[in-house]
């Protein structure tokens, strides 16, 4: 399937009036100044993309200075359905992925480039960046020691020089307040469909565990 940004919600461009030009602008919206502030922000702000998309918003969840923040791309229409990240078949294999490193959800920060789901599940390349800028103020706030990318179009978001689904090595992700390791790998929807993929996979996640080795 094709991941070429599509815009499916372009507005039809119209031209202000004079009454309109000459309205006073909204004042800036504050940045979020800790990790309960820029949740709330994420909920309530008006102009965060997911804002023109109906699907059903899956906010941030897990504790400040988690051992690991997981990120994926967006909800799959299985996590609209039960209101929760990586749901259902995804879901039970991502929870044996983070078994066979000796965590579990309770332990990580769980969040998504996007909270919600656009039609099609194409986003512009505008909303792209957006979306990157503001989880470098994301990962800032909520302090992970380690960073977990899954899925292609997360990975080229958020270290676009990583050159691909899985790499072997990446640079840190430079967030708002200095850098954190990263570690990248496949979707698990992928896998579902792939599993000759889980063999680097594997390799990707033992990298993490290899990390808190003495």
């Amino acid at each position: 399937m094709a991941e070429t940004p599509v815009n499916w919600l372009r507005p039809v461009a119209v031209t202000a009036s004079a009454a309109q030009t000459n309205m006073p602008s909204a004042p800036p919206v504050a940045k979020p100044v800790d990790l309960q502030a820029f949740q709330t922000w994420l909920a309530s702000d008006t102009g965060q993309p997911e804002r023109r998309w109906a699907g059903r918003p899956i906010l941030p969840t897990g504790p400040i200075d988690a051992p690991l923040m997981i990120v994926t791309d967006m909800p799959d229409p299985a996590d609209i359905e039960q209101g929760m990240l990586l749901a259902e078949r995804a879901g039970a294999l991502f929870d044996s992925m983070l078994r066979a490193i000796g965590l579990n959800r309770a332990d990580c920060y769980m969040a998504s480039l996007f909270f919600a789901r656009p039609p099609g599940g194409m986003v512009e390349t505008s909303d792209i960046a957006s979306a990157a800028t503001r989880m470098a103020t994301h990962v800032h706030l909520a302090r992970p020691r380690r960073l977990l990318l899954l899925g292609d179009r997360t990975i080229r978001a958020l270290i676009p020089t990583g050159g691909g689904e899985a790499p072997d090595a990446l640079p840190g992700f430079n967030h708002d307040g200095g850098t954190v390791p990263v570690t990248a790998t496949f979707h698990p929807r992928l896998l579902l469909t792939q599993p000759a993929a889980k063999a680097q996979c594997w390799r990707a996640l033992q990298s993490l565990i290899e990390e808190d080795r003495p």
